[in-house]
């Protein structure tokens, strides 16, 4: 099993080795990788230096800003390999973001902001992420740091954190879109769109994703108005609470850790005409043990969607929490000692690909009917 394991990480890093300009980074970056699988209790670079036999960490802190290599090449690649292990045309992609707790204001893109990681407001960076999900497994593809205005509005602020001038202020929705498009223009396969009402929310990126045909469920907020008739609108909790009761029906949108998350649905259609030939929707959560518990989704897509689908989309952006786990858990996604821009983006892809490994192996795994369970690396 271990030489297995070691032969497919060998193979994995031989499609990434054109990225790297020099021998000497590559190999850096192997052990850098092999250093994020370890079982290790936390994956800094000290510690990713001794489990590499490195007497100190500056290696480790030189590959995360070293120019010699692409780190969106490598993105790329962690993408690819996703998709030749997880492709599915029914497959979602997924938006999210997490925060990461930071001391001090030098870190590029920190400041006191809302984080749901964090459950609170704190000193930290936000990164915006895509997770691609299938049948098959789930992992993140594509990763943004978001830079509040506070940073892009100071270009003397950006320069010390190694952010390019280029690099200007974009919205979390934004971002996501950026992800999306490089993804279609990569040929990901996938049917749907999902996300939580920080992006479902946005007109912007909902606009753009009709126009795009790209079908989508998001989560929104319960007095986010859609249109109900022919020049009016209304919220969409108004619109849930006047369908019938026997309307709702009760049903699992996929499994958790505890097995189905079963919940009651109800749909209605949005009064709009769409390109295409699509329809729009109001789609409703409510909790089975507290009915005063609802959730909402505005969803597009094709004439014929049906409930369940709309419910397995809704139900599937807990792949990308499930994602952060294992990428945060299992290869040290979140344990970071960077503060460079470009520092940032090297750990972050290297994890990735780190994770994607683990996502890789456990599908080949699980075909062989023997899934890798947490800790055989």
């Amino acid at each position: 099993m271990v030489e297995s394991w070691n032969a497919a990480l060998e193979d994995l890093f031989a499609l990434v080795a054109g990225r790297f300009g020099r021998v000497e980074p590559r190999k850096r970056a192997f052990a850098y990788v092999r250093g994020l699988l370890a079982p290790l209790e936390r994956r800094n670079g000290w510690t990713l230096a001794e489990q590499a036999g490195d007497g100190s960490p500056d290696g480790m802190q030189e590959l995360l800003c070293s120019p010699g290599w692409y780190r969106d090449a490598v993105r790329d690649d962690v993408r690819d390999y996703v998709v030749e292990h997880l492709a599915d045309p029914d497959g979602v992609l997924i938006a999210d973001e997490t925060g990461f707790a930071k001391k001090g204001r030098a870190s590029a893109g920190v400041q006191r902001q809302y984080s749901g990681t964090l459950g609170r407001t704190d000193n930290c960076q936000i990164g915006v992420f895509l997770a691609y999900a299938t049948s098959k497994g789930r992992a993140l593809i594509d990763r943004e740091l978001y830079l509040p205005v506070s940073w892009t509005g100071d270009r003397d602020r950006c320069r010390k954190a190694a952010i390019p001038d280029e690099v200007e202020f974009a919205t979390k929705p934004q971002q996501a879109r950026m992800m999306l498009e490089r993804a279609i223009a990569a040929g990901v396969p996938f049917a749907w769109f999902t996300a939580d009402e920080a992006y479902g929310q946005n007109p912007g990126l909902r606009g753009w994703l009709e126009e795009s045909d790209i079908p989508y469920v998001m989560a929104t907020r319960c007095d986010d108005e859609v249109p109900s008739g022919l020049h009016t609108t209304s919220r969409v909790d108004a619109l849930i609470a006047a369908v019938r009761a026997g309307a709702w029906r009760r049903m699992s949108c996929g499994d958790g850790a505890h097995g189905p998350r079963v919940y009651d649905w109800v749909w209605l259609p949005i009064r709009r005409v769409f390109e295409h030939g699509r329809r729009g929707w109001v789609l409703a959560r409510r909790s089975i043990s507290d009915p005063s518990e609802i959730a909402y989704y505005v969803c597009f897509g094709k004439r014929g969607t049906r409930l369940r689908e709309l419910v397995r989309v809704a139900g599937s952006r807990w792949a990308v929490e499930e994602s952060f786990q294992t990428a945060k858990n299992e290869v040290g996604l979140d344990q970071y000692q960077a503060r460079r821009y470009d520092a940032w983006y090297a750990h972050i892809t290297l994890a990735m690909l780190a994770a994607a490994f683990l996502v890789a192996t456990r599908a080949v795994e699980a075909e062989k009917g023997a899934p890798l369970t947490a800790g055989t690396h």
